[in-house]
């Protein structure tokens, strides 16, 4: 049986868009799925991740499974769809389909709804069977233990800076109003047993090792556990947390000790009143300055997330955000235009005020205007975006944001990752609504 297992791109993001190789990690989602699929089978797994190479459009295959976000939706449905009228059978998942199961399913034979852990290897013995069904929903509480490393081995190594992610923590405890992912898998934190992942670590190559996982502090205990267990590995690692982890001495100074040297924060406003608003009421503009010089003493370099068009952004922001992020000498600032994505409470309120403007999933990926800006209009808004990318990535800026007084050693990961973010910064303005929304080199009907 071959099973082609698929993961479409944004233009932005795609192969042949902007995303440099330096700030491109491996995907966990797809070689999990492959590790997955049941050994009686004998399946022949392939893997295409179109964000590092092009989806073949004369790919044999029995079944194509399909991983799918808002942003890649309508991609992900002119793939499945043109597979289809190939004669192939295709199940897609993610998301997305999660939380619009019955538009997914127009454009698919099977929707995977919820986590597959458990539903993906029952639907591929059921498609071996021909009885595969139309809907399989997964539980929001999923053991994690004891599974299989993820065949990375399928991966188009060379495309990425490290092949090296694991997962620890799956799920988050906040509930920030414009996050898609307690709407589609629940609020419940996951975790991964320490011996399982300090088992997958030992089998990486290399130093460095990256989590992906929405909030490593999720569980403040459990996170103690992990990198208290990682100190004698020597790893360098990356992870993404919350600015909570300043006020926890303990967990930073083990944070350190494990080989911590990055972390990705999201600050997300310099408006405390947009962080009540959204509900990250975790964080706190003022300490912001106070953080960074923290997490610096500890050697930690941090990518601060921004994201512009709250209600009570004012056309000032833009230049406020760039200001803050050169005095905090903040890492790596990244910016987005906060998105209602369906099924989450953001998505509900702007519903209600009649505010969403755009119905294209394909804008619905954190850089696009999909909705009516309270106190600027939405060229204003695109305009401000790229006013801060532009402030911030210039070689001046990158200097000067850097805190040669206490990370000076590494300046090199520090030039690396800013010099792939300087590119996405200078061709940011390219990839238009036109460019976005374009997926004509698909054969069929557009979606």
């Amino acid at each position: 049986m071959k099973v082609a297992l698929l993961a479409p791109a944004g233009a932005m993001h795609r192969y042949n868009g902007m995303f440099h190789k330096n700030l491109h990690y491996a995907p966990i989602t797809l070689a999990l799925l492959a590790a997955l699929i049941p050994g009686e089978l004998n399946a022949e797994p392939v893997i295409y991740d179109e964000t590092a190479e092009a989806i073949p459009l004369d790919l044999e295959a029995d079944v194509v499974c399909i991983t799918c976000i808002t942003g890649t939706a309508n991609r992900s449905y002119r793939f499945a769809d043109y597979f289809r009228n190939r004669g192939i059978t295709v199940i897609i998942g993610g998301v997305h389909p999660t939380v619009m199961p019955e538009e997914a399913k127009a454009h698919a034979d099977c929707v995977m709804v919820g986590l597959g852990d458990e539903t993906f290897p029952q639907a591929m013995r059921d498609f071996a069977q021909g009885e595969l069904k139309e809907f399989y929903y997964g539980h929001s509480c999923v053991d994690i233990s004891g599974r299989p490393i993820p065949r990375k081995d399928l991966l188009k190594k060379d495309r990425y800076i490290t092949l090296n992610t694991v997962e620890c923590v799956r799920g988050c405890n906040l509930s920030c109003s414009f996050c898609a992912y307690p709407s589609a898998f629940g609020k419940r934190v996951i975790t991964r047993p320490v011996e399982d992942v300090i088992a997958e670590i030992k089998t990486f190559r290399g130093k460095f090792v990256i989590f992906p996982d929405v909030n490593l502090i999720a569980d403040v205990n459990y996170a103690r556990e992990l990198f208290s267990a990682m100190i004698p590995l020597k790893k360098w690692w990356f992870g993404l947390t919350t600015t909570a982890i300043g006020h926890n001495d303990e967990l930073l100074d083990i944070f350190r000790r494990s080989g911590c040297k990055g972390l990705l924060l999201g600050f997300e406003s310099v408006n405390q009143e947009t962080q009540k608003d959204i509900n990250k009421g975790v964080n706190t503009v003022n300490e912001y300055e106070w953080l960074m010089e923290k997490l610096h003493d500890n050697q930690i370099l941090v990518m601060g997330c921004f994201a512009f068009g709250s209600d009570e952004d004012n056309k000032d922001v833009f230049k406020r955000t760039a200001k803050l992020c050169l005095e905090a000498k903040i890492d790596l600032p990244r910016f987005s235009i906060i998105t209602p994505f369906p099924g989450t409470p953001f998505y509900k309120e702007l519903s209600e005020q009649e505010r969403i403007t755009e119905t294209d999933w394909s804008l619905y990926d954190v850089e696009h205007v999909v909705y009516r800006p309270k106190n600027m209009t939405k060229q204003e808004l695109l305009d401000g975006i790229d006013e801060a990318w532009q402030l911030c990535y210039s070689w001046k800026a990158i200097f000067k944001r850097f805190d040669f007084k206490r990370v000076k050693r590494w300046f090199f990961i520090y030039l690396i990752t800013n010099i792939g973010y300087r590119k996405y910064a200078k061709n940011f303005n390219k990839y238009d609504e036109a460019v976005m929304t374009d997926n004509s080199d698909i054969p069929g009907v557009s979606v």
